[in-house]
């Protein structure tokens, strides 16, 4: 069977990383026929367009795409790619597994949590305005709905069930946000009694962030808005490593887009530098939904070894002693060969 897959190189170092996992995913035996687009910058200097027609109509024909990292100018310019491509899809669905490495050094080994992130409400809808005519003040408008809360706790819960975790955590603040804060909530202990074999708690935001430093061992799966979700992701990264292990995944009904969570590093694309690997396992996330379970487990454990072992590893893993992004591509190739 092959897959007909949109493949959006983005920017930066983008195309360095995308070129990477393009040539694990095909050595795992996975047949691919990958559809080509551009987005962001070069979209921009090809359309004056930074998400074009052709792009969304590749990914609408598809129904699955992986992508590089895309730069957002910040204060000014284009809003975010990424944003925009989550609310044309309805991808409300923010998948971010935090895993250690052996290998890497950390403060925690043996971490092993799951964030879901509501992708589309809140404060990243895009609802904001300056509320003056000399731009002194700006307003930012952050609404959660019923529809929304339930869709993405369900989704949390059941992928629970589905790979065998025991605990569901939802994070919030309704203790000061007692409409939108207490809105999600409600519905999170709601559906919680619909999955009695799951625990379930909930966790107000600033001690969670406090919770995940201290002990992140008392989570397993993580539930909350877009806001909180994007911070706290971010910060279970940092537990494990950094950004460079952080995979994503944006999920809707029909549509899936997967990718590294970190920037387009402008600054070493090129330079074969990038760490390749985050976009890596964010196709084993993408494998494992397409139900090619064996091709995933497959790299995924290449990539562990191939930290582990540290002999071939970028410069953001082994400062001291490191390689390229072709080179650490390769010995995760070599590995896949000894499977």
């Amino acid at each position: 069977m092959s897959y007909n897959i949109t493949l959006i190189p983005g920017d930066g170092i983008g195309p360095d990383i995308t070129s990477a996992a393009t040539k694990v995913i095909e050595h795992s035996g996975v047949k691919v026929n990958w559809d080509v687009q551009i987005a962001g910058l070069p979209a921009i200097e090809k359309f004056k367009d930074p998400l074009p027609q052709e792009t969304l109509d590749s990914i609408a024909r598809n129904r699955i795409a992986l992508k590089g990292p895309i730069t957002t100018p910040s204060g000014k310019g284009f809003r975010s790619v990424n944003v925009a491509l989550r609310k044309e899809f309805d991808l409300y669905v923010n998948e971010r597994p935090a895993k250690t490495f052996k290998g890497i050094k950390t403060l925690y080994d043996h971490i092993d949590m799951i964030i879901f992130r509501e992708n589309i409400e809140e404060f990243y809808s895009g609802i904001e305005h300056y509320i003056d005519s000399s731009k002194s003040a700006a307003e930012t408008i952050g609404i959660i709905t019923r529809k929304g809360s339930e869709r993405i706790i369900r989704y949390a819960f059941e992928n629970a069930k589905k790979y065998g975790r025991k605990k569901v955590t939802a994070v919030h603040k309704a203790n000061i946000l007692k409409y939108t804060g207490g809105l999600f909530l409600d519905v999170a202990k709601e559906i919680a009694l619909e999955y009695p074999e799951i625990e379930f708690n909930d966790k107000i935001i600033d001690n969670m962030a406090m919770q995940m430093v201290l002990n992140p061992y008392q989570f397993d799966v993580v539930v909350t808005t877009n806001l909180f979700g994007d911070i706290l992701s971010d910060l279970a990264s940092g537990l494990v490593g950094g950004l460079g292990l952080a995979p994503g995944a944006n999920i809707g009904y029909d549509v899936a887009i997967y990718e590294a969570v970190h920037g387009s590093a402008p600054d070493i694309a090129g330079k074969n530098l990038a760490n390749p690997c985050a976009l890596i396992l964010a196709s084993c996330i993408m494998l494992t939904n397409l139900g090619e379970k064996e091709a995933a487990k497959k790299i995924e454990s290449s990539v562990a070894k191939v930290i582990e072992e540290g002999k071939f590893v970028t410069k953001d893993i082994n400062p001291v002693n490191h390689v390229g992004t072709n080179e650490i591509t390769d010995a995760i190739l070599r590995e896949m060969d000894k499977l």
